[in-house]
């Protein structure tokens, strides 16, 4: 496996055009980058040439990612990878997050069959598990470490949940026909956003954390997913489709939406071949100013 950072504007990681999913157009590399909110500059922190997602970011300035069943991390300015020990979680997807005081991972890991949420140590351990039904897919944690919000499926229908942190009964909080996804609390803990398709388009939600009505955030012309709210509270970003895309899935031109929640405002933050697997968790900077990404290509 290779592995290279860099700086870089545009749109290929290794300085061309992002190409499709036809493995004849070559090696898969994925691009763990960082960008910075203000300037839009990208920075391209860690490259390999194999399937790697979903960076959250932590207090000591690494990203912690998943490929192949297993959790890595890497310093955001850059280096060697190093494998967390997950123990017999080694079927760990790309969501995964981290407890508001940096010490603990939350998982979601199919081992065992289906997606399941569990907990160990930041620096590796036993993975003690949470959810006792599955799939359930984890996306957020209450700010005061107590709660973890998910998405799984019960009775045939997705929706969104949360459990205590330390097990107990879950509670679901949508109960919508359709797809609820990707929930993801505000700094504050008062609300719960996510991306819903009740619209006919999937969009961006928000539902208060303790349960009650749902109220649309955004009205856009893209197929929006995964809000997450920075640290500061200020601002609001999103992975946004063509319209006319169904589901979340990789190897497609997407867009990373930066909303400005103090006037409504939207720009584009950036541009990239992705989809699957670029923020599917939470992965902004503690001080709100840059946010990581993984962005995919073919050579």
């Amino acid at each position: 496996m290779l592995a290279r950072p860099g700086r870089r504007r545009g749109r290929g990681v290794l300085g061309c055009r992002a190409r499709g999913p036809d493995p004849s157009t070559g090696t898969l590399w994925s691009s763990l980058e960082t960008v910075d909110i203000a300037s839009t500059d990208r920075r391209a922190v860690h490259v390999v040439d194999r399937w790697i997602e979903a960076p959250n970011w932590t207090a000591d300035d690494r990203l912690v990612f998943n490929g192949e069943g297993r959790i890595f991390a890497v310093a955001a300015a850059g280096g060697d990878e190093e494998r967390i020990d997950t123990g017999t979680a080694v079927q760990c997807n790309n969501d995964h997050g981290l407890s508001p005081d940096g010490t603990q991972l939350a998982i979601s890991d199919q081992s065992e069959g289906e997606s399941a949420i569990s907990i160990l140590p930041l620096a590796g351990g036993v993975p003690q598990r949470v959810t006792t039904q599955a799939p359930s897919f984890w996306h957020g944690w209450s700010p005061d470490g107590a709660i973890l919000a998910y998405t799984a499926r019960r009775d045939g229908v997705w929706g969104v949940f949360t459990i205590p942190a330390d097990g107990g009964e879950e509670r679901r909080l949508t109960t919508a026909t359709g797809l609820d996804d990707g929930p993801d609390y505000s700094p504050d803990g008062r609300w719960i956003y996510f991306n819903s398709d009740r619209t006919g388009r999937m969009q961006i939600h928000r539902i208060p954390a303790e349960g009650g009505d749902v109220e649309r955030v955004l009205e856009t012309a893209t197929a929006d997913w995964f809000p997450h709210i920075s640290p500061d509270g200020r601002w609001l970003v999103h992975l946004a489709y063509a319209a006319d895309v169904v589901g979340h899935p990789r190897d497609h031109e997407v867009t990373l939406q930066l909303v400005d929640l103090t006037d409504g405002s939207s720009r584009v933050l950036a541009e990239l071949f992705g989809g699957q697997g670029t923020i599917n968790v939470p992965s902004w900077s503690p001080d709100s100013r840059r946010l990581a990404f993984v962005s995919y290509e073919y050579h």
